[in-house]
């Protein structure tokens, strides 16, 4: 492939990256104006909030579907009609007269990040093995981090505008579109060889490995997720009540993550996967423990600092272990498992969580989380340490 293909092709999905983010973050800042433009409607307020979340259900349903899809029928078509579905059913909230079609849009919105999401991890897959793949990881979810930081932030700037303004950003979606028609290139393993791939499935030692891949992502998400959904409320609790301060924090988290991803192929040739496994579950479990002895905004932050480490590296940690489990006939597949999995962890993770604040208290909470955190790190670096439970990438350590 020429070098400018070849730039071509890794910028659009470096972009078409960012846009997974935008999925819930953009329009996070219009909720309040939402359920005031429909105060008629029965329950608004419950209704008002699965705006936000719906799409996640919807990815986690749909991401599997996607990749049986793609792995039978190629990859290109999947992404290109993903980007088509998921810029018309985001601007569709421009023109959404009511509350049911506006949660239809989101709806089908989450359909078509389950597409893009499932189709850009198997190209990760199809296109680069061993360092080359942990550097693209890594740059990847520097990406989403940026992307994530800006996306919430004009959201946030145009909500004041008015509610609707927000969803005008999914029509970026359509800029991407040209890109992908001329970069991406349907890999060669989709469109011939298919009767040579062996049909044998994972194997059990495989099978395990991905099962506990699978869980970790979910185990991983429920945790995780209590930092944007709760910690608003945590600081409220505290008498830290300017919505700004829980940006924030946010935000600083956000920041340390995109450094951290920025050195994750570092990270993954000194440590290997489980290593980076340990290290980010490790942090992870250290700042919700640090979250829950919080005296004051300070040890927020601080906290918050000491989690952008997991946060950066423990995604592309996910990508790049699935995609060395999979034979190339099944990436598809496993990358929808994998999207699923990571997306039914934060559409539980309020639904778990809250009944746990509500007994426990929220410092309670944060410090069971870590404690889980930090088992799931002891447990990564045990199997780091263990020869008999490899994980090898294509001339990658374990």
């Amino acid at each position: 492939m020429r070098p400018v293909s070849e730039f071509g092709r890794n910028a659009t999905l470096l972009s078409v990256s960012t846009l997974t983010i935008m999925s819930g973050a953009t329009i996070s800042a219009s909720l309040p104006d939402i359920a005031a433009r429909f105060s008629d409607v029965p329950n608004v307020e419950l209704l008002s909030r699965l705006v936000l979340t719906l799409p996640a259900l919807f990815i986690a349903v749909f991401s599997p579907i996607a990749g049986l899809v793609i792995d039978r029928h190629g990859r290109k078509p999947m992404l290109v009609a993903a980007l088509v579905f998921f810029a018309l059913a985001g601007c569709s909230g421009l023109v959404a007269d009511s509350l049911t079609g506006l949660l239809i849009g989101r709806a089908i919105l989450g359909i078509a990040v389950g597409g893009i999401m499932t189709t850009g991890t198997a190209l990760v897959g199809d296109y680069f093995a061993g360092p080359a793949r942990d550097r693209y990881m890594g740059l990847q979810q520097a990406f989403v981090g940026i992307g994530g930081t800006i996306f919430l932030t004009g959201g946030g700037f145009l909500a004041e505008l008015h509610w609707r303004a927000p969803f005008l950003i999914y029509a970026l979606a359509f800029l991407l579109l040209p890109a992908a028609l001329l970069f991406i290139r349907e890999p060669v393993r989709t469109v011939a060889g298919q009767a040579a791939m062996p049909r044998d499935g994972l194997g059990p030692r495989r099978v395990m490995l991905l099962a506990t891949l699978l869980a970790g992502a979910i185990f991983n998400m429920i945790c995780f997720y209590m930092i944007p959904t709760q910690l608003p409320f945590y600081l409220k609790s505290m008498g830290l009540e300017a919505p700004s301060l829980a940006g924030m924090a946010i935000g600083l988290g956000q920041l340390v993550g995109i450094v951290a991803s920025l050195v994750f192929a570092r990270f993954r040739q000194a440590f290997g996967v489980m290593g980076v496994f340990a290290l980010a579950f490790g942090s992870m479990g250290s700042a919700f423990a640090l979250l829950s002895f919080a005296e004051g905004y300070n040890g927020i932050l601080f906290a918050m600092a000491v989690s952008g480490i997991g946060m950066g590296t423990i995604m592309p940690n996910f990508a790049g272990a699935a995609m060395m489990i999979a034979p190339p006939h099944l990436r598809g597949r496993i990358s929808g498992l994998l999207v699923a999995s990571i997306f039914s962890g934060q559409f539980l993770s309020p639904i778990l969580s809250q009944p746990a604040i509500g007994l426990n208290g929220f410092a309670a909470t944060y410090a069971l989380a870590g404690v889980a955190m930090l088992v799931a790190a002891f447990a990564s670096l045990a199997a780091r340490l263990t020869p008999r439970i490899p994980l090898r990438a294509e001339g990658g350590r374990s």
